[in-house]
């Protein structure tokens, strides 16, 4: 990926945010399922990214949280050396926050391209925060470098994780709550996986896992992450799968240890 691509992706995002704080204060809400949420606004401004994106790049595939784009080509997937480029959209990556009117949401686009997220662009529109990486370059907040801390005792660590919408007391992500809760420093859940994984990036978090989010929610965050020299792998240990995105990730070898042991106790 180049920086023609980056630019192209940052157009696009900047399309999508002026649709989401353009509804901010008078949002339509329904919902997709039971307490999962969606707007007018994540509409608009996936319609808008899509415009610009495919404008540029007609032959990219393109996978996307609403319109029930969510399933990437098989080929795409499987990382196939014909497959087309993929565009990887979540338009309003915490819709929960935004409906309340609170801060930690973001835009997120990704591009994926021969079995690997290669780009990724993360916009906070509430703070005029841009988060990006391009494989290989590093990552960036707003031009300035990015690197993840030093972190490596879980006990002076703050960690954040996520949940899945109607999460029930007795799920195993409640379990795994209690037992990182009663070891770390400080455990956060700010509702934005896009922004926790930029936030593991520049050092303000020190590690962060979701069993339950989708590929368009973490997708640009894996290769912002990445960049920083975050570890990154499966909440168990195993390999990361951009497609099935049950992960852990930390700022260090030893703390992603320490926190995948208490992840599969």
């Amino acid at each position: 990926m180049d920086n023609e691509h980056l630019h192209v992706a940052v157009e696009a995002a900047r399309a999508g945010a002026r649709e989401l704080m353009a509804r901010y204060e008078n949002r339509v809400v329904s919902e997709k399922g039971p307490k999962d949420l969606v707007t007018d606004a994540d509409l608009a401004a996936q319609a808008a990214i899509r415009e610009i994106l495919e404008s540029k790049y007609p032959d990219y595939a393109f996978v996307g949280e609403e319109e029930g784009e969510t399933e990437p080509l098989e080929s795409v997937r499987q990382g196939d050396d014909d497959a087309p480029p993929c565009w990887v959209v979540d338009p309003l990556d915490g819709t929960v926050n935004y409906v309340h009117r609170l801060q930690s949401f973001a835009v997120s686009i990704a591009l994926y391209a021969k079995g690997k997220m290669r780009l990724g662009v993360i916009f906070d529109p509430t703070r005029d925060e841009w988060f990006t990486a391009i494989d290989g370059q590093g990552a960036k907040c707003n031009d300035r470098p990015m690197k993840a801390s030093d972190a490596e005792d879980l006990g002076e660590s703050l960690i954040a994780c996520s949940f899945r919408a109607g999460v029930t007391s007795d799920s195993p992500e409640v379990g795994r709550f209690v037992r990182v809760l009663g070891r770390c420093r400080s455990l956060r859940r700010l509702g934005s996986c896009a922004l926790n994984m930029c936030y593991v990036a520049d050092g303000r978090l020190d590690a962060y896992w979701a069993t339950n989010v989708a590929a368009w929610d973490s997708a640009a965050g894996t290769v912002i992450a990445r960049e920083a020299g975050a570890v990154l792998t499966g909440y168990d240990g195993d390999e990361f799968d951009d497609w099935s995105p049950k992960f852990c990730v930390a700022a260090t070898p030893a703390l992603h240890a320490e926190l995948i042991e208490q992840l599969t106790a």
